[in-house]
């Protein structure tokens, strides 16, 4: 459909919540491709939220793939209504999002988690994952709940950085 203006903070559509789908209409199915050329299109990003393009949508695209660090990922993957149930462990990261573009910060997240979610078909699906994938499908989650990755960080003073470059 057409590549969307991602909102920055501290707009205050990413601080709501978004609402859940409960079935596949032709404005769902056009946020898909919205955020699908959304994120391809910033050549940088591995994760979207519908809230970052202003459509309070629980629905994620995600593709650990892009990382060249992440190995072990499943690819590009629409979830729709994700909720983790099941976490383990912890890892402490560096994290960016683009709706805070200036700046990164040390982030501390479960690192393997279950999420249960559906598909871009509303077929659904149960995916267990660790590592890069696992915190990219927290952060994008996250959003879906009104958080920023900035509302995570331990210590403002310590644990966030101006970001060099984009």
């Amino acid at each position: 459909m057409a590549v969307r203006e991602v909102l920055k903070y501290p707009n205050d559509l990413l601080k709501q919540e978004a609402v859940e789908v409960t079935e596949l209409k032709d404005e769902i199915k056009d946020i898909i491709t919205d955020l699908k050329d959304t994120m391809l299109d910033a050549g940088h990003s591995t994760g979207i939220a519908a809230p970052q393009i202003g459509k309070l949508y629980r629905i994620i695209t995600i593709d650990a793939s892009l990382n060249k660090k992440c190995k072990e990922n499943h690819g590009f993957m629409v979830m729709i209504n994700p909720e983790i149930i099941e976490h383990s462990g912890m890892v402490t990261s560096r994290e960016g999002c683009m709706s805070v573009p200036d700046y990164t910060g040390n982030v501390t997240r479960a690192e393997r988690i279950v999420v249960n979610y559906f598909d871009e078909n509303m077929q659904q699906n149960v995916l267990e994952c660790s590592g890069f994938e696992a915190i990219l499908i927290q952060h994008e989650t996250d959003h879906l709940n009104g958080m920023l990755f900035i509302d995570r960080v331990i210590s403002k003073r310590t644990d966030l950085f101006k970001r060099k470059k984009y």
